[in-house]
């Protein structure tokens, strides 16, 4: 068969399941051959990404929003009601637009900064583009939270990567950019503009103070110059010829960067704006017409294989996300996300979001929502809402933020776009709480969920996990969730779990009597025997807070300070340090250990300076201890 006459066909019959065979067969120059103009074989792709980015434009219903191309593209195209990403935050999250991969299926990678070690059958999405004869170009971000070979990814990856770039004219590209422009970053310094902030609402867990407003507002106002770049590359495509050729997907990256919004594994952390426009060429692809809304959930993992599935190249067995457009796609139920370690701030959360209901499952509810996180903290409507929590003006759904959280939430997203109204007791929300129970259970066993091995353990990632025996998830998951519930009646199976051989189970059961504070204040005894006898240092550490907060510091305090001092994991002093901010003065002795650790990384270095500002008593909303390192 000569390559002036090769057919899409007939390459991706004899490649299936082979991308040496489609990297062979569909050469540059065989590309060209057989994609002359007006007899293209496979569509462009131009991926858009907007950071930082709830769905508050005028596509979804926004009154307030400006945005005339993300509206106009909605009503060309296919638009997404309930799209989630993986993670609320961007790391993980774009490791599951890249890899068709849950974050926490290969820890590190559900935290945020990590870096997962990937065995060699799992590859970036683009790399089978590129297999297939595209040309893939990615404008910016590239913290993957894997050691993706960046090569292999991209044909080009940085600020003048553009499909413009690539061999020929009638190659065809995947082009993926990504505007920094409502980047969270972007409200640390707040500038007034179209969208006034009397004109916004102010969600009802929010202070309605002056800058909560103008912050809410800027918010509308740079989604607005977003907005008018992804114009700007939709007119780029009409310039060059290329707009019937292309099908374009328009998203965010995670949820909004409002308070209580990014990082947060909740409706605001997780739901973005999803679009994809398919031009007339290609509208035999995919059974919607323009227009159409698609109420169904889907996930930002699903991104990779809707791509390959839409240009007709197979998609890796590795995948997990589905196709959600074309003759593959999978109607499906549920989007998922998570919640691990943020920053310098551990935590666990695993959400689990119908049509019309999200369910949180809170794995450490003795921490507060409102962890303290330096990069966060530059946002003035944290500190004004931190400030106003101190002086004892706020109403208690304000208030929430800064107290500990229940195990379990749940919210009818109809009712209560807010989530302000938990539904857990409600005995006629029962049969959905259970359903909703069952499928995010469902979800952690089938993605082998490593957000329950403590970080840096030796059996966290996607190869170490998996080997027979090293993580027994089901026995974790079990002592995971009887852990945080914080019911006396739990007590002897954690004090059974604490003996367990694995030291996964003995971290949950740790973490258990941690949760549940005072109620284990007569078991001092048992648990200081543990701590003496225990060798795992992921769960000495959790014992060793519980011991000092039940009043028993003198050895427990000494440990968490020698870990800080002298581990030389950054990760276990992170942990540690973690432990040392909540045990409050019983940490006073190691104040000149707690300033030391600034000297670490950008983490430990940014809780150190927090943790020595509240024993200095300089600590106040408005202090700024972030500094990258």
């Amino acid at each position: 068969m000569s390559t002036s006459r090769l057919s899409r066909r007939a390459v991706l019959g004899a490649g299936a399941g082979t991308g040496t065979l489609l990297a062979a067969a569909l050469t540059p120059s065989a590309q060209a051959a057989s994609t002359t103009r007006g007899q293209r074989s496979c569509p462009n792709f131009l991926v858009f990404f907007s950071e930082d980015n709830n769905p508050y434009n005028g596509a979804y219903g926004d009154v307030v929003a400006r945005t005339p191309n993300i509206d106009q593209l909605a009503g060309e195209g296919i638009r997404f009601d309930v799209a989630y990403s993986a993670a609320p935050v961007c790391a993980p999250s774009r490791f599951a637009f890249l890899t068709g991969l849950y974050p926490e299926t290969a820890g590190p990678a559900h935290h945020m900064r990590a870096v997962a070690r990937m065995p060699d059958t799992v590859r970036a999405y683009s790399e089978s583009m590129r297999a297939a004869g595209y040309y893939a170009t990615n404008s910016s971000k590239t913290d993957y939270n894997a050691d993706i070979d960046m090569t292999a990814a991209w044909d080009e990856s940085g600020a003048t990567a553009h499909w413009r770039n690539r061999p020929a004219a009638d190659t065809p590209f995947l082009a993926q950019f990504t505007t920094m422009t409502n980047h969270e970053s972007s409200l640390f310094e707040v500038a007034d503009g179209n969208v006034r902030p009397e004109e916004v609402r102010v969600p009802a867990y929010l202070p309605d103070t002056p800058e909560v407003r103008r912050g809410i507002a800027h918010s509308y106002n740079v989604q607005e110059k977003a907005d008018a770049e992804l114009g700007r590359r939709l007119a780029e495509l009409e310039e060059d010829g290329l707009a019937e050729d292309t099908i374009v997907i328009y998203l965010g990256d995670n949820g909004g960067a409002l308070p209580w919004s990014k990082r947060f594994a909740n409706d605001n952390g997780l739901h973005i704006p999803f679009i994809v426009r398919v031009p007339p060429r290609w509208q035999h692809l995919v059974e919607q017409r323009p227009g159409s809304r698609i109420t169904t959930p889907i996930n930002g993992v699903d991104l990779p294989a809707t791509v390959l599935s839409l240009a007709g190249v197979p998609v890796p067995d590795h995948v997990q996300g589905q196709s959600v457009l074309g003759r593959r796609a999978v109607a499906q139920e549920y989007a998922y996300g998570e919640r691990s370690r943020m920053d310098e701030r551990y935590d666990l959360q695993r959400t689990v979001r119908d049509e019309r209901f999200v369910y949180i499952r809170n794995y450490m509810p003795h921490r507060p929502y409102g962890q303290h996180m330096a990069y966060m903290w530059q946002q003035v409507a944290y500190q004004v809402w931190q400030q106003e929590h101190l002086e004892g003006t706020l109403n208690p759904v304000q208030d929430r933020f800064w107290g500990t959280k229940p195990f379990e939430e749940l919210y009818d997203l109809t009712q209560d776009p807010d989530q302000v109204q938990n539904l857990v007791d409600e005995p006629r929300h029962r049969r959905t709480l259970n359903r909703l129970r069952r499928a995010l259970d469902d979800h952690i066993m089938a993605v082998n969920d490593n957000g329950f091995i403590p970080e840096s353990h030796p059996v966290e990632g996607y190869v170490e996990s998996r080997v027979p025996g090293a993580y027994p998830i089901e026995e974790v998951m079990a002592v995971a969730a009887r852990a945080p519930r914080r019911d006396p009646s739990e007590i002897n199976f954690l004090l059974r779990d604490l003996a367990h051989e694995n030291d996964i189970v003995r971290y949950w059961a740790a973490t258990g009597f941690l949760a549940m504070g005072e109620e284990a204040g007569d078991l001092s005894v048992t648990l200081a025997e543990a701590f003496a006898a225990e060798e795992s240092m992921y769960v000495r550490i959790p014992l060793a807070e519980a011991l000092a907060r039940l009043g028993h510091p003198y050895h427990s305090v000494a440990f968490l300070a020698d870990v800080l001092e002298n581990d030389p994991n950054a990760r276990v002093q992170l942990q540690a340090i973690n432990a040392l901010t909540y045990v409050g003065t019983a940490a006073l002795p190691y104040r000149n250990v707690i300033a030391a650790s600034v000297g670490v990384d950008e983490y430990l270095k940014n809780a150190g300076t927090y943790l020595s500002a509240v024993f200095d008593g300089t600590y106040t909303p408005t202090t700024q201890v972030y500094s990258p390192f």
